[in-house]
């Protein structure tokens, strides 16, 4: 009986080493597989620009060296549905697929603008303003304002100085003549682009008001009338923290427009560029424009953490704008008028993400 006992102890010490051996022989057969595809969401095409030539690399991880380390070690994204548009109504607008007989056509050409300028943070400031800025201390600077999480008066303004600048309708690499990238039909132009960056806010608990008054129906003055619209609404909502005026760029020429894009989880973007001014003599009365940079280079800097590619150089340059109204304000320019509206739109998806995170800290 004892000689059964000890041989029954022995069967069952000899089976628990051998289950503790293949889990282990397991975990080491995974790891170098583990290890190998850690940076393997990294690695993609990405164009450069040197001497003023864009460059096409390919297989090239984005430089994080230089990026503090919270860009660096940023969580994913939450897990949040993205903004889709609803049918769009091309009546009285350009119509890519519409028979375009006796038209010239022009190209489009795609291009990802990245390195030019100063790196700072996880992006690129270009400043054309001969001010010595100490961009590091700016970006590590703590935010001048607050904005409350699922507050029930609105946190952020959206507006538009230029209403009517538009994108394409869809993603092509042409255009023809009759192409005109101005309409008040608000599925193709900047205000569908803000219906869209508003929305995907509320989803992350950031109160909204996006003003979608018409300020450039005459181009000059344009400026004077948006600014007349952003005091009014802050003073009817005195809880406004931050105010985004979101426009869209014009690149190329009359015969060759340029696209400005990046790609995410396999989709492709429109590149976004920031523009923060500057008034170091206080003589456009914009005295708090330090912190508006400040702002400006936490949003770049967590753009190309989450989303590298995403953004062009920030532009750093001699300007007011509308930026002087508050310490929250900037100038956000999404795409081209050679962009589809749905990279336009996929970037404001994106952008919502960058914005919640800085602001409400997620």
């Amino acid at each position: 009986m004892k000689l059964k006992g000890k041989l029954w102890r022995a069967l069952r010490a000899t089976a628990a080493c051998l289950l503790v051996l293949t889990a282990l022989f397991c975990l080491v057969r995974r790891l170098p597989e583990t290890l190998g595809n850690r940076d393997t969401a990294l690695t993609a095409a990405a164009f450069t620009l040197t001497d003023g030539k864009y460059l096409l690399e390919t297989g090239t991880a984005p430089d994080t060296t230089a990026a503090p380390a919270t860009a660096e070690t940023a969580p994913a994204p939450a897990a949040i549905a993205e903004v889709k548009p609803g049918a769009r109504d091309k009546s009285g607008y350009y119509d890519t697929n519409a028979d375009h007989s006796g038209e010239e056509m022009y190209d489009i050409e795609e291009r990802t603008i990245g390195a030019d300028g100063v790196k700072i943070g996880g992006g690129y400031v270009k400043n054309s303003t001969g001010v010595d800025v100490d961009f590091q201390a700016l970006l590590d600077a703590p935010l001048p304002f607050t904005v409350q999480p699922n507050a029930k008066t609105p946190q952020v303004l959206v507006y538009h100085t230029h209403t009517g600048e538009a994108y394409m309708d869809e993603d092509a690499d042409h255009f023809y003549e009759s192409f005109y990238s101005r309409t008040n039909n608000n599925d193709f132009n900047v205000v569908a682009v803000g219906n869209v960056l508003t929305e995907a806010l509320e989803q992350r608990g950031v109160s909204v008001l996006h003003d979608t008054t018409v300020h450039d129906s005459t181009y000059n003055g344009s400026y004077d009338r948006s600014a007349d619209t952003v005091q009014n609404d802050m003073e009817k909502n005195p809880s406004i923290q931050v105010v985004l005026d979101l426009h869209r760029d014009a690149l190329g020429t009359d015969d060759c427009k340029v696209k400005t894009v990046f790609e995410h989880n396999g989709k492709k973007g429109a590149q976004m560029m920031i523009l923060a001014g500057c008034d170091p003599d206080n003589e456009r009365g914009f005295d708090n424009w330090e912190q508006n940079l400040s702002f400006a280079l936490k949003l770049q800097s967590t753009a190309e953490s989450l989303y590298p590619g995403m953004t062009r150089p920030l532009n750093f340059g001699c300007f007011a704008y509308n930026e002087y109204i508050c310490s929250g304000s900037l100038l956000i320019e999404i795409g081209t008028d050679a962009n589809s509206i749905d990279e336009a739109e996929y970037t404001a998806n994106l952008l919502a993400e960058v914005i919640s995170r800085v602001v409400a800290a997620r």
